[in-house]
């Protein structure tokens, strides 16, 4: 078991339950009752490793002081072979129970034996979970929002496997509806303007303004040249079609230059020709989910979502307060709406691939289309409200010389995420964009993410890991390799430094348990600042060479596993660990 910190948890509570089994058996305390103390990690290490409440817990029911149970307690226990060495009294009547030498030496074998798979956990029971991210329309390049939520799906997924998820990620491509024509008009309009000049053609005024469309009419003409003019029903499948084969390949391949790849791009246009979502509309309609109105087809979202609130514990009076609209599926043109497109891909989730849960990372803005379509699915029996964990994420800003930047110096738009990769690295953008939770927004200082010094995170987990390869590599030019677990002392680990520093390496697995229940990944990174902080700590108050062989050894031995586990949790974030900086 790499979770060291729970295993010993356990045992405290086990070492205490046998020694009041015992002291019962004796006559010592009344026999037979259930106790339910708690065990916690004190704030002050000088208070233990972990603080036992059993004593406290069982005084009613023990009909004796606190104390007093706990010195019977005491006196029972048997630490032999254990993780502790010693425990004791405190305060009101807590057991404190002290780490023993072979804790600490159980600690560094875990890290050594699967140094790449340390800190895995079987959370996750093997179920199959899709994490869907960035999926931003391919009508032009990702901006910073996609760029954070790049990361954090990547990592999340990252994540989730190791804690026993069988994960998949996925990029949903929406290529019809509303968004595409628009696209389409807007190349269209453009090439008409290079035909017959920008004053004698009207740009459609929700049209796409970047100069992303004016070098696709740029290319379409210069394929076709005025072949399609004049002939706008003609020309918008064509140049709908023309722009997606230009602009989804760049989108791969910014993604790929930011270390992000796929198992899947899914396209939303087959869910159409397949007569999926047509499918999907149906049987909404057998369930009794939808009605006509106006020529269109709605869905009872009210409905729905009065059945999901009441569900979850609103008082009918609560919900009959909420301003609940409902939802057109089905145009009276025909044409489905985007919602029933999404609940269509979503049951494909569920219902044909067969994912336990799905997980999608979107921007804050899309909050009220969570529930609406949770409840959709419910409405489909796939219990969407358990299933579906959506991930919202907020707004990012980013910063220079103290001041919101917004353009590009170099092409005067709107930042991309080709652009930000031209200003920093990935892996202080990876890192950048993970480092913290979701749910608050993201001040991304550019002159912070290249400087090359403690106050920029990546580089000072980064620079933990360079430093202990070169210290490393010096010791094994005097013959001093890193020694098998098995071989070290560790009771010579006697400082606050190496203690400190044995259990922030034993709380990785913890992190990585946490950062998956939470779908939070930026845990890993608060960690790993923690550990290269707790690193450099040790390294500034304990010698590692030229002392005593044996202490030499159980130090290199500890910075080793340090190494390790920096290079585990960077590999989980994206990011390199150099050996050199």
């Amino acid at each position: 078991m790499s979770n060291l910190i729970q295993a010993a948890r356990d045992q405290v509570a086990q070492l205490t339950q046998a020694a009041y089994e015992k002291a019962a058996a004796r006559g010592l305390l009344p026999a037979g009752q259930t106790i339910n103390g708690t065990v916690e990690v004190p704030k002050d290490s000088k208070n233990g490793d972990f603080a036992s409440s059993f004593a406290m817990a069982g005084a009613r029911a023990l009909h004796m002081a606190p104390r007093a149970i706990a010195q019977i307690i005491l006196d029972h226990l048997e630490l032999e072979g254990t993780f502790f060495d010693r425990a004791e009294i405190a305060g009101p009547g807590f057991l404190n129970f002290f780490y023993a030498p072979k804790w600490y030496g159980d600690v560094l074998a875990a890290v050594e034996a699967e140094p790449d798979a340390y800190g895995a956990t079987d959370i996750g029971a093997g179920k199959k979970v899709m994490v869907e991210f960035v999926s931003a329309n391919p009508t032009g390049p990702m901006h910073m929002g996609n760029a954070r939520g790049g990361v954090l799906g990547d990592t999340l997924a990252n994540v989730l496997k190791r804690a026993g998820y069988d994960t998949w990620k996925e990029f949903y491509v929406n290529d019809a509806g509303n968004q595409i024509h628009k696209f389409a008009t807007s190349i269209y309009a453009r090439y008409m303007q290079i035909i017959v000049g920008e004053d004698n053609f009207p740009f459609p005024e929700e049209g796409y303004h970047g100069e992303d469309i004016k070098e696709l009419a740029q290319a379409f003409y210069e394929t076709y040249g005025d072949a399609y003019r004049g002939k706008e029903d003609e020309a918008l499948d064509a140049m709908a079609a023309f722009g997606l084969e230009r602009n989804i390949p760049k989108m791969q391949s910014d993604l790929k230059k930011y270390g992000i790849e796929y198992d899947q791009w899914f396209f939303e246009s087959e869910l159409h020709k397949s007569g999926y979502v047509a499918e999907t509309v149906d049987l909404l309609t057998q369930k009794g989910w939808t009605y006509e109105k106006d020529g269109a087809l709605w869905l009872d979202t009210t409905g729905l979502l009065k059945q999901k609130y009441l569900a979850e514990g609103k008082t009918q009076d609560q919900v009959d307060k909420l301003d609940l609209k409902d939802d057109v599926l089905r145009r009276a043109n025909g044409f489905y709406t985007y919602f029933a497109a999404d609940i269509a891909y979503h049951r494909n989730k569920f219902e044909k691939r067969g994912f336990d849960l799905v997980i999608n990372v979107w921007g804050a803005d899309h909050h009220g289309h969570v529930a609406r379509l949770q409840a959709a699915l419910d409405g489909l029996g796939l219990d969407g409200s358990h299933r579906l964990v959506i991930v919202l994420m907020q707004l990012v800003n980013l910063l220079q010389d103290g001041k919101p930047v917004r353009m590009s110096k170099r092409t005067g738009k709107a930042i991309a995420l080709h652009d930000l990769l031209d200003e920093i690295s990935v892996d202080a953008a990876r890192y950048y964009f993970n480092n913290r939770a979701a749910t608050s927004p993201l001040d991304f200082d550019l002159d912070l993410a290249v400087r090359q010094d403690s106050d920029n995170p990546v580089y000072y987990v980064q620079y933990a890991h360079a430093r202990i390869c070169s210290l490393l590599a010096n010791l094994a030019e005097d013959g001093a390799a890193v020694p098998r677990a098995s071989s070290i002392h560790p009771e010579l680990l006697e400082t606050e430094e190496e203690k400190t520093l044995v259990k922030t390496l034993a709380q990785y697995p913890e992190e990585i348990k946490l950062a998956a229940r939470d779908y939070d990944p930026s845990r890993i990174n608060r960690y790993l600042t923690v550990l290269a902080g707790d690193f450099h700590r040790f390294y500034n108050a304990c010698r590692v060479k030229g002392i005593e062989p044996e202490l030499q050894a159980v130090r290199l031995k500890l910075a080793d596993a340090v190494r390790l586990v920096l290079a585990n949790g960077l590999n989980l974030l994206g990011v390199n660990a150099p050996v050199k900086m």
